[in-house]
């Protein structure tokens, strides 16, 4: 026998959903769902398939997957390059689905810094570092920095804060590619972003110039307090941060945390990884392929519920 709802389970239904927060309500990136859709020749193409995703404020993260996973779509909305065509996304307050044109031009300027893989796109080449660095400062409107004396003293600080004051005077092509990149996130972060983007950038650079640019993000974090989400192919940068995401068909699908611990006897730390699949609003997650291959998973699979977790098995009617 079934009984209908009376009026008073309704309201302490509706009362409980008022008072649930809302999801990514204390992240500082918030995906709900994103999803981004593009026609090319008549025929449409999903980048992002409802793609979740929560960044806290102070992390600094790297997104990894293959070339079309979607990663790089990612990128360009958060950085208010792109707009997405279904779902919601949030960056420090800011709904990138509501933004005017306007918006837009402010929210790239004050809220989000970019780093470019191609270092020529990071940098002109008729201007100093010093004058790069400034450059952003000037264009912004900010009164702290409306004198020049106070750009440039804005533009030195973060130079040595990089390790690059050497390079104040000079132009692009009298540097190498490390030290422009390391100008390039001067410049990005410049004004005082709440989030700084970067998308491979150690792509063209060899393996040890590539270290001397993740080092510099990771002291604009530790020093700055500056949010970091890092795209890269590069599995040494990949695994130097504590938290990794992998993304897959235009959806999130594992994540790597990394934690220190230290061995109570010999005092000796190390760094443990642990992989999780990713489980998003809708209930879905990726099994790793490896995985699946593994057990011969291939169209369903069976589910059991225990007290404590669930069981996934291979179907084994298929066989």
């Amino acid at each position: 026998m079934t009984t209908n709802p009376t009026l008073a389970d309704l309201a302490t239904k509706a009362a409980a959903a008022r008072n649930t927060p809302a999801y990514g309500h204390d992240a500082l990136i918030t995906c709900d769902r994103l999803v981004r859709i593009f026609t090319a020749d008549g025929v449409e193409v999903q980048a992002l398939q409802g793609l979740d995703l929560l960044v806290r404020e102070g992390e600094l993260m790297a997104l990894v997957g293959a070339s079309g996973s979607g990663k790089s779509t990612l990128m360009n909305i958060l950085a208010g390059l792109d707009t997405p065509t279904a779902g919601a996304a949030r960056v420090a307050g800011h709904d990138l689905l509501a933004m005017t044109a306007k918006d837009r031009l402010a929210y790239r300027r004050e809220v989000v810094g970019f780093v470019w893989q191609q270092t020529s796109r990071n940098l002109l080449p008729y201007l100093t570092a010093a004058q790069n660095v400034a450059l952003p400062l000037q264009l912004s409107g900010n009164r702290t920095y409306a004198r020049r004396r106070a750009r440039a003293r804005r533009a030195l600080e973060l130079l040595e804060l990089l390790a690059v004051a050497d390079c104040r005077d000079r132009h692009p092509h009298q540097m190498s590619g490390g030290q422009q990149q390391r100008i390039a996130i001067a410049v990005a972060l410049a004004n005082d972003p709440a989030v700084l983007l970067a998308d491979e950038p150690t792509g063209e650079l060899d393996s040890h110039t590539g270290e001397q640019i993740f080092a510099a993000f990771r002291t604009a974090n530790e020093h700055l307090g500056t949010t970091i989400v890092i795209v890269t192919h590069d599995q040494a940068v990949a695994s130097e941060v504590r938290r990794t995401v992998a993304i897959r068909d235009g959806r999130t699908s594992t994540e790597v945390l990394r934690r220190s611990e230290v061995d109570a006897t010999t005092g000796h730390e190390t760094v443990v990884a642990r992989e999780y699949a990713m489980l998003d609003r809708a209930g879905r997650l990726q099994l790793p392929a490896e995985y699946t291959r593994t057990l011969g998973m291939r169209d369903r699979v069976a589910l059991e519920l225990e007290s404590d977790h669930i069981s996934v098995w291979p179907d084994r009617e298929e066989e």
